[in-house]
């Protein structure tokens, strides 16, 4: 169904992720570690959709890195984080994410989450195709 790469600096929590697509439609593109790596690969494999963890390795955190594969690329985000504080949301929310999750979540959340991003996603492009 979709193309997805995964962005989470703790190998855990992304073979968590990869365990709850597996048995989903959804392809796997690959994982990567830090912002800088998440920028390269949308850009060399053009996923359908990405899920960003916030807190990365790098210099680039995954709000800077989102929002720029997002203002070049035009691929849907979805933040991952455990984080809720005031000022992040508010930083994530700036960047117009598909969805943001809290961890820990489960399957359902997740796939519940990227079917409805991806159909925002397309909605949105038939429409400025429209205009």
């Amino acid at each position: 169904m979709a193309r997805i790469l995964i962005v989470e600096d703790e190998l855990v929590a992304a073979q968590s992720i990869q365990d709850f697509l597996e048995s989903s439609e959804h392809t796997i593109l690959g994982v990567a570690e830090t912002g800088s790596e998440a920028i390269q690969s949308a850009a060399e494999l053009h996923p359908d959709l990405i899920l960003m963890d916030i807190y990365l390795k790098d210099e680039v955190d995954g709000i800077a890195a989102a929002e720029q594969i997002y203002q070049q690329l035009g691929i849907p985000i979805i933040y991952l984080s455990a984080n809720t504080e005031d000022a992040i949301l508010q930083r994530a929310i700036a960047t117009e994410p598909f969805g943001y999750l809290v961890k820990p979540f489960n399957q359902t959340e997740l796939l519940t989450s990227i079917g409805i991003a991806l159909q925002r996603h397309r909605l949105e492009k038939q429409l400025e195709q429209a205009e």
